[in-house]
């Protein structure tokens, strides 16, 4: 349970797995439906989206598991899921699902971003969300994809 709400946390609100791993339970907003990312990269705070779907997950995992302090507690008393274990989690998951292109933890951030960017978000929100300093950082991130391109009409198509 704690394993899968790491993971679609990961993915459903575009963190870094350090990010993740440093999350408390008091971090998550539900009735803002956002969650604070304390001391990111660059020492840097943010907000970014708490999913209502991973809210329900983590809703039954924090039921079952009873965290206290760290949301994803690790096997040491006191300390936070450790990055390997995340990674370990996720390699199986890959394998499981059959998976056959590489894929990191990270991929999960790609995903949100460029998704996100795939349904019209404006890339300005995307920067904010995930915490990049520069637009230039954010468009590399996203790259743009197929579908993307052929949603756009040439203006010479509108007149």
């Amino acid at each position: 349970m704690k394993h899968r709400a790491v993971l679609t946390l990961i993915y459903s609100a575009g963190l870094r797995i350090s990010e993740a791993i440093h999350l408390k339970v008091y971090d998550l907003d539900v009735e803002r439906g956002t969650i604070h990312v304390r001391q990111a990269k660059g020492r840097k705070d943010r907000y970014t989206l708490l999913s209502q779907t991973a809210y329900k997950l983590l809703e039954q995992y924090i039921r079952i598991e009873k965290p206290e302090n760290w949301l994803f507690p690790g096997g040491t008393e006191g300390r936070p899921i450790t990055a390997r274990t995340i990674q370990h989690v996720f390699e199986k998951a890959v394998q499981k699902a059959g998976i056959q292109k590489p894929a990191t933890v990270h991929t999960l951030r790609h995903s949100f971003a460029t998704h996100l960017l795939e349904a019209g978000t404006d890339i300005r929100y995307i920067q904010e969300l995930l915490g990049h300093a520069s637009s230039k950082t954010t468009e590399i991130y996203t790259h743009v994809s197929i579908r993307g391109i052929r949603r756009i009409q040439s203006p010479l198509d509108r007149i």
